[in-house]
């Protein structure tokens, strides 16, 4: 095997691995809402988008790895670096709105505790001006 080989070997393995992360996360959430549901806990549909989302997520980031690998080591034309350019842009874009769904926040932003940041009425110590 030479080096071109290897790499897209590699590239095929991390590609099947970032399917794998995809469906065994589908199957996951499915089994994990099932139990909120006969648990009786709510809200189920938010938390079944969470799991899901989660572990599209990751699987989107071994996609784009493979997609790196293969593009660069493989096939370093200015076209495919185009083209892997678009794939990534777009997987980012996926992955930034899937952010925003299961966080309720993009992803550079910080974690805001309720206060006077979220409530321009209250002044810095939290209390009414």
């Amino acid at each position: 095997m030479d080096f071109q080989n290897i790499v897209e070997f590699a590239g095929t393995l991390i590609d099947g691995a970032g399917v794998l992360i995809i469906v065994g996360g589908a199957a996951i959430s499915t089994v994990l809402v099932r139990v909120r549901i006969i648990r009786g806990q709510r809200p189920v549909y938010r938390a079944y988008r969470q799991y899901l989302g989660r572990s599209i997520l990751l699987g989107l980031e071994f996609l784009v790895a493979a997609d790196i690998i293969r593009t660069v080591a493989v096939t370093p034309t200015l076209a495919s670096v185009a083209v892997l350019a678009a794939i990534i842009l777009i997987r980012t874009f996926l992955s930034f709105s899937l952010e925003l769904e299961i966080t309720g926040r993009w992803p550079w932003q910080t974690r805001k505790a309720p206060s006077a940041e979220s409530d321009p009425a209250l002044g810095s110590s939290g209390a009414a001006a």
